[in-house]
């Protein structure tokens, strides 16, 4: 009996002592990531989608396009892709709010593409990696905030896309702005992530296989 307390008391411990090193662990490659993530040449370019308001993108999203538009004009990738669907209510998506923002801005039409889907990063990453594929892309700076990083990293690697990242340097959700919170939500959507929604996508691979 006395054994039996021993074991239960060293498994409690040690179970707690994962609860605490996994989200540590977790919180600092996404916070190392963040600091040293950088665009690397590639196939594409893709804008996470954010909020928008009738057409006009948030501050969030405007920063993303902003970094978007440097890489593209600097030669690192010949497509820039916009992402993301629209809430309920909303006349206009946020894919389309990006593509009309990028534009103007001076991105050749024939370089832009606009895909109205997902209202998640699994999601859009689902479905601008199917959409990449078929024009034969399968590498892909992402544009999204630095915190965002290495979850949207992990979620195209999984969809078999080579990538690196590009973090907005300004804007609300940039590290300077962003504070601890956003560091808090991100590690719990990653580790969210890596431990349940992956093995998710699998099975259902299998399911459809």
């Amino acid at each position: 009996m006395f054994l039996l307390f021993r074991i239960a008391k060293r498994f409690i411990a040690l179970l707690l002592l994962l609860i605490i090193i996994v989200p540590l662990y977790a919180m600092g490659h996404i916070y190392l990531t963040a600091r040293s993530a950088k665009p690397v040449s590639s196939g594409a370019i893709v804008v996470l989608g954010a909020a928008q308001f009738d057409g006009k993108p948030s501050e969030v999203l405007q920063a993303r396009l902003v970094e978007a538009r440097e890489i593209y004009m600097k030669g690192l990738a010949p497509v820039l892709v916009t992402v993301g669907a629209g809430a309920a209510g909303d006349r206009t998506t946020e894919a389309a709010t990006g593509f009309h923002w990028l534009k103007k801005s001076g991105v050749k039409l024939k370089n832009l593409i606009s895909l109205p889907q997902g209202r998640d990063t699994l999601a859009e990453t689902q479905s601008y990696a199917a959409t990449l594929k078929k024009k034969g892309i399968s590498s892909v700076i992402i544009v999204t905030d630095a915190y965002h990083c290495l979850r949207a990293m992990t979620m195209a690697k999984d969809q078999g896309l080579k990538t690196s990242c590009a973090p907005a340097k300004t804007g609300p959700a940039s590290t300077d702005n962003s504070g601890f919170r956003y560091l808090v939500r991100e590690t719990g959507a990653y580790l969210a992530y890596v431990t349940v929604g992956r093995h998710g996508i699998h099975l259902s691979d299998q399911i459809k296989n």
